[in-house]
């Protein structure tokens, strides 16, 4: 994918993108509580039953995602006028539409490696972002891309055939 490098249509855009992140972090939020307040494997009834159990060490790292994706849209925010010229260009449109798909995923999702998979490549998607490093968003971007198609093909509650 070639991603133009002329400024963002408007600060708009870049505040839609980081209510995107701040969205996705909620959903994050939302089913680590979820998840920490399931039975352990292979108990109880219902979507959850059988998925894999939360491990502290999972756990932190989910919420560490979390916060990091929150500290991304809040840069994002102070340093609009910043990121209008770190030449983002036409590509805004993909990062609000894949930013948002993902944070619908995360608040479905079941199983806890495709859950920390898909806020890790958030987190980075927006580090390059915040840090104004056009260069280094198609890769995340694309892993993003991959991820969520795998997950729409597996269907909802499973997990993907691993790459």
């Amino acid at each position: 994918m070639s991603l133009p490098t002329d400024a963002p249509a408007s600060g708009a855009d870049l505040e839609a993108l980081a209510d995107h992140l701040s969205a996705a972090a909620n959903a994050l939020h939302a089913r680590l509580l979820r998840a920490l307040r399931q039975p352990t494997a292979g108990t109880g009834t219902g979507a959850g039953a059988g998925a894999a159990a939360l491990s502290q060490p999972q756990a932190q790292a989910m919420f560490e995602d979390e916060v990091a994706l929150r500290q991304s849209a809040n840069g994002l925010y102070l340093d609009a006028a910043r990121l209008a010229a770190s030449g983002l260009g036409g590509a805004q449109q993909e990062l609000l539409a894949l930013t948002a798909r993902a944070g619908a995923q995360i608040a479905h999702l079941e199983h806890i490696r495709e859950l920390a998979d898909l806020a890790a490549e958030l987190v980075a998607l927006a580090g390059a972002v915040v840090g104004g490093k056009p260069e280094h968003i198609p890769a995340p971007l694309e892993k993003i891309r991959r991820h969520l198609a795998a997950l729409d093909q597996a269907g909802p509650g499973s997990a993907p055939a691993p790459a």
